[in-house]
């Protein structure tokens, strides 16, 4: 089918942008895996740079789990009624991102094994 004089390009181009992937690990839990845009925002809300290797030490984990607690908590929507629903329904929230990351922490906190990560 010819797309001339319809105002569609004849030629499309299509940009893969690379996303890295970060796995977190600990000797006290299993793997955690985070898309780049993810993982660099939880670790920022941790205050540790997005960089591709690092650790969270032990003495670090309850501030990190505070950080996230807190960023949850301030995102968190004023009202959860009915009037909430919508298009917003389907997006993906803080809380939902950083559950799986405030798990981990605790379990490693609890036998006290820091947290690394690698890309």
């Amino acid at each position: 089918m010819d797309n001339r004089g319809q105002g569609i390009p004849g030629r499309f181009f299509f940009v893969h942008r690379l996303t890295m992937i970060y796995k977190f690990k600990s000797k006290a839990t299993g793997d955690l895996i985070m898309t780049q845009p993810v993982a660099e925002r939880v670790l920022s809300l941790i205050g540790k740079p997005a960089t591709a290797q690092g650790i969270i030490d032990v003495d670090q984990l309850p501030a990190a789990m505070s950080a996230l607690e807190s960023a949850v908590a301030a995102e968190a929507p004023a009202s959860t009624g009915p009037a909430d629903d919508g298009p917003k329904g389907d997006r993906v929230s803080l809380r939902q991102r950083v559950w799986p990351m405030v798990e981990m922490m605790k379990r490693a906190l609890a036998e006290k094994q820091p947290i690394t990560w690698g890309a």
